[in-house]
């Protein structure tokens, strides 16, 4: 609805326009760029699905480097969008750690589905200096990396790809491997420099520093993988779901029925002090709180659900419950 001018706002326009005064607008309006040559080809709903896998690789990668390097890491997803790959290339530093992966998935209709994994200089350093025995530092260095850091982080890398294969599996299965590990930005030649790529920012915190790791992959390629797949899988799980539901529903109905209680006969309390408590003696006799005409009540845990009558049964001592409290735990 339009903002309903007062007549003292009306009077200072008019006063301003008779004066030659130039009126600026206090609201700047909310334009967004949008690039015609290279229209955007992820809907929301997929980009909900991708954020959902790379919520759970964030996790998986957030226990994996932890126990790489015994130190606190933690990995959260920071962000997901399209990008033409030479924007993505010109941000980064002459050397870097890239890794080029092929997702494993053996389909004709969409061929090789390759993705980038890019390490931060900054993570790089941290895990190659912790697993040389250092601290875990990192130290800002403007060289190309020897052969025995590139093994490292090649071994890294495979570990960290191996990882996707969970988060993937409730809608393709992938089998992920490292191609080659490129150290040279200017020189990778992996994919053309106007490739729409689909940009995955992880944020890893180790050492209370925060470093980022990359995850590109071609849009074509994951457009073909999500209209073949994704989207069924989606469309099944949509149908399933009530049923999944209901599955879960009766799975822990059973094991809760297989599961043991200790259930407690109180036949009443008392309160005695210390003194009379060291001077009992066999036969002597402690009234409780309880007529001997009042039900036995039974516990579990500290909740009262029944009560009933003491007796016996196949010689054993036996309570016959006559009132049930359930409801009331």
């Amino acid at each position: 609805m339009a903002e309903t001018l007062t007549q003292e706002q009306i009077d200072a326009l008019l006063s301003s326009a008779m004066s030659g005064e130039v009126v600026e607008s206090s609201k700047e309006p909310d334009v967004k760029e949008y690039d015609f040559r290279a229209p955007k080809k992820f809907t929301k709903e997929r980009i909900k699905i991708l954020d959902s896998i790379f919520d759970n690789y964030a996790r998986l990668l957030s226990s994996y480097l932890t126990g790489l390097l015994r130190l606190y890491c933690k990995v959260s997803l920071a962000s997901i969008e399209e990008q033409r790959y030479f924007e993505f290339n010109n941000a980064l530093p002459d050397y870097v750690m890239m890794g080029t992966l092929d997702l494993g998935i053996h389909d004709d209709d969409i061929g090789t589905v390759t993705a980038i994994v890019q390490l931060s200089n900054s993570l790089t350093y941290i895990l190659i200096d912790r697993l040389l025995g250092g601290h875990g530092e990192y130290k800002d260095a403007d060289r190309d990396f020897t052969e025995i850091e590139v093994s490292i982080i090649d071994k890294i890398i495979n570990n960290m790809s191996a990882l996707l294969h969970d988060p993937w599996e409730p809608y393709v299965d992938v089998n992920p491997s490292v191609v080659n590990i490129e150290t040279n930005s200017r020189v990778y030649s992996a994919v053309d420099y106007d490739d729409t790529m689909i940009l995955v920012a992880l944020e890893a915190t180790v050492n209370d520093t925060k470093t980022i790791i990359t995850i590109c992959m071609p849009v074509l390629s994951l457009d073909e993988l999500m209209q073949k797949y994704v989207s069924k899988s989606v469309r099944n799980t949509r149908r399933l779901d009530a049923v999944r539901e209901q599955d879960r529903r009766d799975n822990i109905m059973r094991a809760l029925n297989d599961t043991s209680l200790n259930i407690t006969a109180e036949l009443g309390k008392t309160s005695l002090n210390m003194f009379d408590v060291l001077n009992l003696q066999v036969d002597d006799i402690i009234p409780l709180d309880m007529s001997i005409d009042s039900n036995v009540t039974l516990k579990i845990g500290n909740k009262v659900w029944f009560d009933g009558k003491l007796g016996s049964f196949n010689q054993n001592k036996a309570v016959k419950i006559e009132n049930v409290f359930r409801s009331e735990v």
